[in-house]
């Protein structure tokens, strides 16, 4: 098997591969995501194959991604890191790697070369957005409705800014409990341009502008921390519309057979990955190296896509994205990337909120509790 040594440079940890090196691998992993139907696509196409492979090897979930920056600082600052491998966003792992929380690595020498032999750095190309970021996937956050819960006669809403109808469309609607993409949406629904968002964004005027939008929904929003929440409201009746993960609905309307109803416009396009935490002890280093090596191949990664509407972040996963392992549908058209899904979408500005993600979110939560 393959290992891994290390580089140190200044204060950053570079992760180099030394293929002809064997060292000691422990037995055992913590891998960190998100539960629900994401985790179980990483379960699938990812863990299941690798521990078939090393039965000697045993996984256990932490299902804490949504917190992964400030236990990962905790257990920085206690000494004591008991993660091995975490799935973050992209804007998280650049504040993990800007504060040494996380391994910086090269690609080329980190991950394998895709199936084609195009190496990993242009395989993934512009993904790679830290020097600590492992890219896995490309998804959205986007809204969902019940067509049934409509009030008769209402048109099926076609534009976001229907979550900021309530004239047309009454009812309770769920939010994420973060001000990112609400406050995009809100500032995109109170008349900022596209392409102006984030400029807006940036200014504390342009904040109390986003908040004073959400403002008017405010009364009527039930707020969600975990994205399994919202499909249930919906399926439950106790909303009319919500935002989500795509996947998440994905898994509601497709393996569910729940009534629900997409609602693509302006979904925000986002990543997902891995980081590896600094401090590992070298056994659980090695251990982690190896898992990644594996997890994100060309093959690994479009496998995911047979459990979950995620597009895979390797170029040269694409052509092999198939049909889904149960259902037997192509995957295609349920991802976000699908031209028909994606006519009017928000890139989101990773730089951006790695910088203000601290002070808007304080922001946001005080607002929350006015």
């Amino acid at each position: 098997m393959k290992a891994a040594s290390f580089l140190m440079t200044g204060t950053a940890m570079a992760l180099a591969m030394t293929p002809a090196l064997a060292q000691e691998m422990s037995t055992d992993m913590t891998i960190v995501s998100w539960g629900g139907a994401y985790q179980n696509s990483q379960n699938e196409a990812y863990v299941k194959p690798y521990l078939e492979m090393n039965p000697d090897v045993s996984v256990t979930w932490d299902e804490s991604s949504n917190e992964a920056v400030a236990k990962l600082r905790a257990m920085n600052e206690a000494g004591n890191i008991t993660w091995d491998l975490v799935d973050v966003v992209a804007s998280d792992a650049i504040r993990l790697c800007d504060e040494g929380l996380a391994l910086e690595y090269n690609p080329d020498q980190l991950l394998v070369p895709g199936d084609d032999g195009t190496p990993a750095s242009e395989d993934f190309g512009d993904l790679i957005v830290s020097d600590c970021f492992i890219p896995q996937i490309v998804y959205s956050t986007t809204a969902a409705y019940r067509p049934d819960l409509l009030p008769e006669g209402a048109p099926a809403p076609t534009s976001i800014c229907a979550m900021f109808d309530l004239e047309t469309y009454p009812g309770k609607r769920t939010l994420e409990r973060r001000p990112i993409n609400n406050m995009e949406w809100a500032l995109y629904c109170d008349g900022v341009a596209k392409d102006e968002i984030y400029d807006v964004l940036g200014t504390p005027e342009g904040q109390d502008r986003a908040l004073a939008k959400l403002d008017t929904i405010k009364d009527e929003v039930v707020w969600w921390s975990a994205a399994a929440e919202p499909p249930q409201l919906l399926a439950d009746g106790e909303i009319v519309m919500g935002s989500s993960y795509n996947g998440r609905w994905f898994s509601a309307i497709e393996e569910q057979d729940q009534p629900f109803e997409m609602l693509w416009d302006m979904q925000v396009f986002d990543l997902d990955g891995w980081i590896i935490p600094a401090g590992l002890e070298p056994a659980a280093l090695n251990r982690v190296v190896d898992f990644v090596r594996f997890a994100t191949d060309t093959q690994r990664l479009a496998d995911q896509a047979a459990y979950i509407s995620y597009g895979p972040a390797r170029a040269s996963s694409a052509p092999l994205v198939g049909e889904h392992a149960e259902l037997g549908i192509a995957m295609g058209p349920h991802m976000p990337t699908d031209p028909a899904n994606s006519e009017n979408t928000l890139l989101y500005n990773y730089t951006f909120w790695a910088d203000y993600r601290d002070d808007i979110d304080a922001k946001f939560q005080s607002w929350l509790v006015q």
